[in-house]
């Protein structure tokens, strides 16, 4: 294994991470706690 299979390797890797943030971030089941989490700053106490 040379150092060029390794850097494929780790994009490919870090690529499906990317991916796999994004659609967690932009799922349906998560909007929920994401909009509540946006309003925190603004609440009174």
């Amino acid at each position: 294994m040379d150092i060029n299979t390794l850097r494929a390797i780790v994009t490919v890797v870090s690529l499906i991470t990317f991916l796999g943030i994004v659609v967690w971030a932009w799922s349906r089941r998560n909007a929920a706690s994401f909009e509540e989490a946006a309003r925190l700053p603004f609440e009174q106490d």
